[in-house]
């Protein structure tokens, strides 16, 4: 006995079950009695019990066919539902995005890029998980996102990267900062100054860690925090000084309230972009993404 049992069975049963009798059932399926007779004795055979009895040209489900009706009516129309699913996921704009991107980009990135996507797919489901990249990486590889925003992977990882833009860190200070007033940050400073940065977890502390060391400085005095909206009042309120990049403060570099100055003379740049799975062909909807995000950021 099968742990599973044919459709094709399961329709035949139905459609007799339906009909009680062998010549109209066989005309529903287009099919001849001879097929539907053997469709029933073969789920019969399957089930260990008979499901029909004989009755001229009637037939009558037994107590057995009785049970296992409902069941069969559920399987096909779960089918049935199932076909349909697939069947719109064909048609243009349907489908699926899931996207993995840090908060600060969801906050100051995204937004253009999905409206834009929105009216060329109304119909698609779009999901996003925010994380940094090393959360995207693991998101990725447990098949919870097909696409993530981030800055370029370090290390040899089973990623195709597709580069979108690079940008600049800059110190952050409040206007009253003697450095603001100064135009520029005295090196021998930076390593006295209380620096204000985002998560150690993050790939941008390593950077930038990686950044001062390179020069022999050593930032003894930090405030470690996950938000770069928290950050920003800080420094603005004078309680220490940050590194970012323009596109966060966009918005407090402008109305005056942030002032940004270089690092000096070496410059710290990040490479950004959208990675997936290497060897994953992408879906109409996710190049369509990649593409409105190469538009808006390039």
């Amino acid at each position: 006995m099968s742990d599973t049992i044919d459709s094709r069975h399961i329709l035949a049963f139905v459609t007799l079950a339906t009909t009680n009798n062998f010549t109209k059932a066989a005309a529903t399926l287009n099919l001849t009695q001879s097929a539907i007779s053997r469709a029933i004795a073969g789920l019969e055979s399957d089930v260990g019990c008979r499901l029909f009895e004989r009755a001229g040209k009637k037939v009558f489900l037994t107590q057995a066919g009785e049970q296992l009706l409902p069941a069969a009516q559920r399987i096909l129309s779960q089918m049935s539902d199932a076909r349909v699913q697939l069947r719109q996921l064909g048609r243009w704009g349907s489908g699926r995005l899931r996207v993995s991107a840090g908060l600060t980009a969801c906050q100051h990135l995204l937004p253009p890029v999905l409206r834009e996507f929105k009216e060329s797919f109304p119909r698609c489901q779009i999901t996003i998980e925010t994380g940094d990249t090393e959360e995207a990486v693991d998101l990725l590889e447990a098949n919870r996102v097909d696409l993530a925003l981030g800055m370029q992977p370090s290390g040899h990882l089973p990623l195709t990267f597709r580069p979108l833009f690079e940008d600049e860190l800059f110190f952050m200070v409040s206007p009253l900062h003697p450095w603001a007033k100064a135009g520029r940050v005295p090196a021998d400073e930076v390593g006295r100054e209380n620096i204000i940065l985002y998560s150690k977890k993050s790939q941008t502390f390593r950077v930038i860690e990686k950044h001062f060391a390179a020069q022999s400085i050593v930032l003894r005095s930090f405030i470690e925090m996950g938000s770069y909206e928290a950050i920003k009042e800080m420094v603005k309120l004078g309680l220490g000084v940050s590194l970012m990049t323009d596109w966060v403060a966009r918005r407090e570099l402008e109305e005056g309230s942030l002032i940004a100055l270089p690092l000096g003379r070496r410059k710290l740049r990040r490479s950004w972009g959208l990675f997936h799975l290497k060897g994953r062909r992408l879906s109409l909807s996710e190049e369509t993404f990649v593409g409105l995000c190469k538009s808006a950021f390039g």
